[in-house]
């Protein structure tokens, strides 16, 4: 169930950690860490709490693995209540939520197959819970894969064609999409993270040497690439102001977080004693992410920013 777990997840954000392992030094950040679990997240190996997303509210979506292998989406809002939920479509195996607005609007994956016969299908839950389910115009071999959404809800991600290609995708509000490729992109192509209200995407790509590199995309197009460490960068989400969280992979095999500015500067930090996966910042700079305990459980963190 743990390579399960871990192969939808990846699958539902980048799709660009495949085979590696992740792993980050004992924590070092100066902001305060609040961990959870969703209640009926199992306990055993490769189970637990995978929050993906918070918005301006504090409100947190994610999904979690329950004790007999059902994976499913969830709510935690600021208080720390929490609402479970489902997408509606048929046969489906998972729900993978992978970004939530300041309205409460939730996106991300279901998908009705698991490896060979996996189909992947993108979906909208409004803050009334009603569930609608899409698939980028074009995309071959059932594969739509959105990653964020923004307030105008404005929906980023990556699909795949017929070619075996990724891009980048946009959808706004009323469906309309639009697909890009970042300049330098090898064969694996573009996989966006993250929108801002601004309609800046944020995300990775892969060059024609297959280091992987983040990417910055204006809503004019305009792209910036970036790198937080010598190795693979990827980021996973942007705020308002252009800041930028995500991990990076170092010289010695080590993940760790880091946090970019719109200026450029980065700050690097490792949130727990393995995995360490931050996924999503709002705009007070506060940082929920996931990482391992020693047991190979998943856990969530909320990092808040440095001297507040």
């Amino acid at each position: 169930m743990k390579l399960r777990m871990l192969t939808f997840f990846s699958a539902m954000t980048l799709f660009v950690a495949q085979g590696i392992t992740l792993q980050t030094f004992a924590q070092n950040t100066h902001g305060q860490i609040i961990t959870f679990d969703v209640p009926g997240a199992g306990t055993s190996n490769g189970q637990g709490t995978l929050p993906a997303s918070i918005n301006p509210s504090g409100e947190i979506t994610g999904l979690y693995q329950d004790a007999s292998g059902g994976i499913h989406g969830f709510v935690r809002d600021k208080h720390g209540t929490f609402a479970s939920f489902d997408a509606p479509g048929e046969n489906p195996v998972g729900t993978f939520p992978a970004s939530i607005n300041a309205k409460g609007e939730i996106t991300g994956v279901w998908t009705t197959g698991v490896f060979h016969g996996t189909v992947l299908h993108g979906f909208l839950r409004d803050a009334d819970g009603v569930i609608t389910e899409f698939d980028a115009p074009g995309a071959g071999f059932n594969l739509t894969a959105p990653t964020g959404i923004n307030a105008r809800g404005e929906i980023t991600g990556r699909c795949r064609d017929a070619h075996f290609m990724f891009h980048g995708f946009v959808r706004s509000a009323d469906g309309t999409f639009t697909t890009f490729d970042a300049p330098g992109a090898g064969i694996n192509g573009t996989s966006p993270a993250s929108i801002n209200p601004k309609g800046t995407t944020t995300g990775n790509y892969q060059d024609a040497n297959f280091k992987g590199h983040g990417f910055v995309r204006d809503k004019d197009g305009t792209f910036t690439s970036f790198d937080a460490g010598p190795y693979f960068t990827s980021p996973f989400s942007i705020n308002p102001a252009g800041t930028i969280t995500g991990n990076y992979l170092d010289a010695n095999s080590k993940v760790h977080g880091f946090v970019r500015t719109a200026d450029g500067t980065f700050t690097s930090f490792d949130a727990g004693p393995d995995a360490n996966n931050p996924l999503s910042i709002n705009p007070r700079g506060e940082i929920a992410g996931y990482y391992f305990d020693a047991n190979s459980t998943f856990h969530g963190f909320l990092r808040e920013p440095d001297n507040q």
